[in-house]
């Protein structure tokens, strides 16, 4: 930039008293670099201020227009990371919402399709990922050491790329945004649920469709089509979610769809108007213990019940699905997502302590990625009893197949219910950063614009826990859509571009990347037909 730090002579500063005037040298060199900065854009490279006129790291200090100088505290290397702990920071973020709905997307593929279309998925989305990572690195005479990758679009596709690539992330935010809205929605009925049927000694398993034991494990709908789309099946939750006929109050003030979403803007609106998030990123901690606990649960669960498995290639039983099944589609729009984190992998990765090892470190962030959407999902469709239940009664929740009086599966919703309001206000803060900050320049323009903003993403929340609440058919779309541009189409044109400005894009590598933005849109118009 411009106004670059400068070298003051440690006589000259003193630590506990910053007005401490400049020397006339100090003075002079500001000066010199102010004439460099003048000469080019502080984006080129050829004319930026030569290495001895900046000073090394730890004699840098930043000068203030009234002459104080200020010593830098720290450095760049005391804030990296080990490489453990930058993989499990991306481990972590990755870790969100989808987890809940990959079994369910297995019973939709069909068991041997759908680990394999697992495993291929998180290939593809590694490589692509890849690709995100290295496309600053791959324009030259640019300093692009603090670019993230909508940066990166705008300079190969202008003010399009820019925006696009803004839209498209803010798909995914606001798409994870309403997804958290109908979980909180599920998670604060049960809860409020099981408190209620514990204080009062109600027992309901005996109402519900289900096995017996200690270890119940329920069919919400087994009255539905078992070869439709179970997209189809929540609708039915606005009419038989609550059964209020019986004019029991407490059933006609707790709603699943009608009132608990009502309940929880009370709570959420006000947080999302703070004006800053930090005071919510102390609890990001909650995602891991509560990944850590649904782990633990699926296990346990897994121990208890037993694995109960036929393979019947192309038909239906009347237990079983088949192992191969057109509507895999919505696996792999859930799996784009589940995977994603293309639009800020860059900035995770800044914090590497060893650069060179981050296509590494990215690769072990994955594979124990994969190896945990795995795991959940092939020990819940195996261990769903079967018979006496159909295995098309996995829910897109597959919490949402325990009942409400089941201790663990009430502790797991409650972790995870504390995670979501924690991180639902995070996830709004930077919708908000990106939104107001490209339209108006400025992160908190007015309380009237920020809180209009909000009540538009409360409102798309409540309105699809209230009328669509299924988060299997949202994640899907989200994640199709948000991946059609950040994860096949941009990524594989930058690195074609970049290859041919190179001189080394073949033919084999342009019709490889030519053929992932295809499969990104058959990905999102599959997802119209299923």
């Amino acid at each position: 930039v411009t106004f670059l730090p400068f070298h003051v002579e440690p006589r000259n500063i003193v630590d506990d008293d910053p007005q401490e005037r400049v020397s006339a040298e100090a003075a002079i060199l500001n000066s010199r670099v102010h004439y460099y900065g003048r000469l080019t854009g502080s984006s080129d490279r050829l004319l930026s201020p030569p290495d001895h006129v900046i000073p090394r790291p730890e004699e840098i200090y930043i000068y203030s227009p009234l002459g104080t100088a200020f010593k830098v505290a720290g450095s760049d290397h005391a804030s990296k990371n080990p490489s453990i702990v930058t993989i499990f920071a991306i481990w972590n973020t990755m870790m969100g919402t989808s987890i809940l709905s990959i079994p369910w997307g297995i019973k939709q593929a069909g068991f041997t399709l759908g680990v394999v279309i697992l495993i291929f998925t998180g290939l593809l989305m590694l490589y692509c990922c890849y690709i995100v990572l290295k496309s600053p690195k791959a324009i030259s005479c640019v300093d692009t050491s603090n670019w993230e990758f909508p940066d990166v679009c705008r300079h190969y596709f202008g003010k399009f790329g820019q925006w696009s690539s803004l839209v498209f992330s803010m798909v995914s935010l606001i798409g994870a945004m309403v997804v958290y809205w109908v979980l909180m929605s599920n998670f604060l009925y049960n809860t409020g649920q099981f408190i209620y049927n514990y204080a009062h000694n109600v027992n309901v398993s005996d109402s519900e469709f289900g096995t017996n034991g200690s270890d119940k494990v329920i069919c919400p709908y087994p009255n539905t089509d078992p070869g439709r789309n179970d997209t189809m099946n929540v609708l039915y939750l606005g009419s038989s979610g609550n059964d209020t006929s019986d004019g029991n109050s407490f059933e006609h003030y707790w709603s699943k769809t009608n009132t608990v979403p009502l309940y929880l803007i009370t709570l959420l609106l006000p947080l999302l108007c703070f004006r800053s998030a930090s005071f919510f990123a102390r609890f990001t901690f909650l995602g891991t213990i509560s990944v850590v606990y649904l782990i633990v649960l699926v296990t346990f669960k897994a121990v208890r019940l037993g694995f109960h498995l036929e393979f019947h290639w192309f038909d239906s039983t009347q237990f079983y699905v088949p192992e191969f099944r057109l509507l895999f589609p919505q696996l792999t729009g859930v799996l784009t997502l589940a995977f994603f984190i293309h639009n800020c992998i860059i900035t995770l990765m800044k914090s590497n302590r060893h650069q060179e090892n981050n296509v590494r470190d990215l690769s072990v962030a994955y594979l124990l990625v994969g190896m945990t959407y795995l795991y959940v999902g092939v020990l819940i469709f195996a261990s769903f009893p079967s018979p006496p239940l159909f295995k098309d009664c996995i829910e897109p929740n597959f919490l949402d197949n325990f009942p409400t009086s089941d201790v663990m599966v009430f502790v797991a919703r409650t972790f995870l219910l504390f995670q979501m309001i924690t991180v639902y206000p995070l996830l709004g803060y930077l919708v908000r950063v990106q939104i107001m900050g490209q339209i108006f320049g400025n992160n908190y323009p007015s309380f009237f614009h920020v809180l209009t903003l909000n009540i538009l993403i409360v409102g798309a929340g409540v309105l699809m826990a209230k009328f669509y609440p299924n988060i299997g058919s949202i994640i899907r779309f989200s994640g199709a859509t948000c991946g059609l541009a950040l994860v096949f189409v941009f990524p594989t044109l930058v690195h074609m571009i970049s290859l041919r400005r190179q001189g080394r894009l073949s033919l084999p590598s342009a019709l490889f990347h030519s053929f992932l933005i295809l499969l990104g849109v058959a990905n999102l118009i599959a997802q119209f037909f299923l």
